[in-house]
């Protein structure tokens, strides 16, 4: 395989999977904004830009933080690597490139959602907006579906391998963000705002269901991390990813012979966070723990460049 075609693959899976979870962010958070009698909608809508680090990008505009300038930046706005509408053009673009590596139906999925964004100039009000972005992850899903009845070869592998190092970046983004926002004041931590913030990160990974399943003492910021970290039963969390990576990087060495230094440190890593507890890590610093997190899977994601010669 060419080493543009590999990049293109790996690259068209991270693209698709950071449109899917950028709806998500985004309808979680209109959804957070709409409880009556809750001062977080400023807060929510900041943390939103946080989590998909476009503040600065956003600052630059000089609009304000309101639910239909944010929700139109992270969704219309081409500007920006941030948005839903620049994920899915490079996506396509991508695709494209690669067009005999993929089923029909895939390649469907991905034009289907990109042309959802062709000439619209507004995403509407609250309801207009959450039909959009169900649409994009019903596009999303069935773009999935499509790698995943695919043959079992180095392009669908590649294409899950990318998709697997951004899921693991936005969970970890995402938890990082939760932690550090500020409550409005004089609302307490455990509080009816503190609670709807911890439910709309279940919500963004689709959790909420999950986390009812596994843990039965309520909702405690504690257990919603442990979720998101430790849990490998859960497709998002920082576990499941850190191990798919691992089987990814084995399965495509086992077709390619291309092995090294992306596979040691995928495995390096599965290692720690098999042994990582949650506890300790919220004890010794969770911002810290997440910081390097995220920092790691950059270096990986440079290292799997290297590996199959993506520059």
């Amino acid at each position: 395989m060419l080493s543009r075609t590999a990049a293109a693959l790996y690259w068209l899976g991270r693209y698709v999977e950071r449109a899917d979870f950028t709806a998500r962010l985004v309808e979680a958070t209109v959804r957070l904004d709409a409880l009556s009698a809750r001062p977080a909608g400023e807060a929510a809508w900041q943390s939103a830009l946080a989590v998909s680090y476009t503040e600065e990008s956003f600052a630059a505009t000089g609009q304000a933080v309101t639910q239909a300038n944010v929700a139109r930046f992270l969704t219309l706005d081409n500007t920006h690597p941030g948005s839903i509408v620049h994920c899915l053009d490079m996506a396509r673009n991508n695709a494209r490139a690669v067009r005999t590596a993929l089923t029909r139906e895939a390649w469907t999925a991905i034009n289907r959602a990109w042309l959802m964004f062709q000439n619209r100039a507004s995403t509407g009000g609250s309801t207009a907006t959450l039909n959009l972005l169900e649409q994009v992850k019903g596009e999303t899903r069935g773009f999935e579906g499509a790698i995943h009845r695919m043959l079992r070869n180095e392009a669908t592998l590649l294409i899950q391998l990318g998709a697997a190092v951004e899921r693991a970046d936005n969970t970890a983004r995402l938890l990082d963000v939760k932690y550090h926002i500020l409550l409005p004041e004089g609302e307490p931590v455990g509080g009816a705002v503190d609670r709807d913030q911890w439910t709309t990160i279940l919500q963004t990974v689709s959790a909420v269901t999950a986390y009812r399943w596994l843990y039965r003492d309520g909702l405690t910021p504690a257990n919603v991390i442990d979720l998101l970290i430790s849990r490998f039963e859960l497709p998002r969390s920082l576990a499941a990813c850190v191990e798919e990576v691992v089987q990814l990087l084995s399965a495509v060495a086992k077709r390619t012979g291309l092995q090294g230094e992306a596979d040691r440190m995928a495995r390096a890593r599965l290692s720690r966070i098999q042994k990582t507890r949650t506890s300790d890590v919220i004890v010794s610093g969770l911002h810290e723990f997440l910081g390097a997190f995220i920092r790691e899977n950059a270096l990986l994601d440079g290292a799997i460049a290297r590996q199959f010669r993506f520059v």
